[in-house]
């Protein structure tokens, strides 16, 4: 392998001090659920880590999962160690293009073999080769030739993770996912239209400290990051325990900041950090701006239903125990709301 420079001299030569350094390796071990106690681990692994060689290929895909990771206000640690990795492919950020950045692709795989990984944004088609070709090779062929030598592969986004808007209802080009159809490598969904950079920085920031991948949930989805529904940590969640519920997205209690869960909002069977790590350095989220979610980091979620309905039994597929439990909490919320009343007249006509 090319003699290259550890991450901590690069970040030492980019001016990264040791404490903003050490303040980003607490928050990814936070992040990635891991004791305190193993920060001094993933700081020392980081440092001395060189940089890997990543290929990142776009199939069938708006760019947007690049935009969101390279849309930063200022430049962060995070960013930093997503620049300190070897970009050896890339259609939009490379300056290379036709036989030269093909030459690049090649090069990376045969220096790096079996050290390598593979990022894939925007799903494959399979119902016709020609639908999408880049260099003259189809997406699949492109795909299973790079991930050979692989030694992780990760869908950035939920068209690779789960076929996304490509792959939903009538489906024409017989869009599939990055899953679908690699089965000898270790594969990591980070779904999201698009995803939320810090939590692909925090996948790479884990296989450069520990050379696996994070615990899995049972759609290849870091537990880290989605173990939780956006609806579990949802500020709006005390008002939908108390049944207040914006009924418009211009009556009072739209304006009060109620809980958006009549007008069509997914938090309750969507697993995401959303409410937490937020969007635009930690700005807001959809629902801190008054939209309801639309449950984009879920499979299928194009096709479960009208955006702006509320979550029922009949529109989420196979969410609809979940969606089941989450209609009677409304009701649980309205009538705990309407018992709370009754106790407050009823205290204060005793008064």
């Amino acid at each position: 392998m090319k003699d290259i420079l550890t991450l901590g001299e690069i970040l030492q030569a980019r001016g990264v001090s040791r404490r903003g350094f050490l303040k980003y390796c607490s928050a990814t071990a936070s992040l990635l659920a891991l004791p305190p106690a193993l920060v001094p681990q993933i700081a020392n692994a980081l440092e001395q880590a060189r940089r890997p060689s990543v290929i990142w290929l776009s199939f069938q895909e708006c760019t947007g999962c690049t935009e969101s990771l390279t849309r930063s206000s200022s430049p962060t640690v995070e960013g930093l160690i997503f620049d300190s990795i070897s970009l050896d492919y890339h259609h939009t950020l490379q300056a290379a293009a036709g036989e030269a950045a093909e030459a690049a692709r090649h090069a990376a795989m045969e220096e790096n073999k079996g050290n390598y990984l593979v990022l894939v944004d925007g799903s494959i088609p399979l119902g016709n080769p020609g639908y999408s070709t880049i260099a003259g090779m189809s997406n699949l062929d492109m795909l299973m030739e790079t991930v050979e030598g692989a030694a992780a592969v990760v869908a950035i986004g939920s068209c690779a993770a789960f076929g996304g808007i490509p792959g939903a209802n009538p489906n024409p080009t017989g869009a599939v996912s990055v899953r679908d159809l690699v089965k000898d490598k270790p594969v990591i969904n980070v779904p999201g239209c698009p995803p939320i950079p810090m939590v692909i920085t925090g996948v790479l920031a884990q296989f450069l400290t520990f050379g696996q991948l994070p615990e899995l949930d049972r759609h290849g989805r870091p537990m880290a990051f989605f173990g939780q529904t956006i609806h579990d940590r949802c500020y709006r969640r005390p008002f939908y325990e108390q049944g207040k519920f914006a009924e418009t997205f211009d009556d009072e209690g739209a304006r009060k900041g109620w809980c958006l869960f009549k007008l069509g909002c997914k938090g309750p069977i969507t697993y995401n950090a959303c409410a937490t790590m937020k969007w635009n350095d930690g700005t807001s989220f959809p629902i801190e701006a008054g939209h309801p979610c639309l449950g984009c980091s879920e499979p299928g979620f194009w096709d479960k239903g009208g955006f702006y309905n509320a979550v029922s039994t009949g529109d989420v597929g196979s969410g609809k125990a979940f969606a089941g439990a989450a209609v009677a909490g409304v009701a649980m919320g309205a009538a705990a709301a309407a018992m709370a009343r009754a106790r407050q007249k009823k205290t204060m006509k005793e008064a």
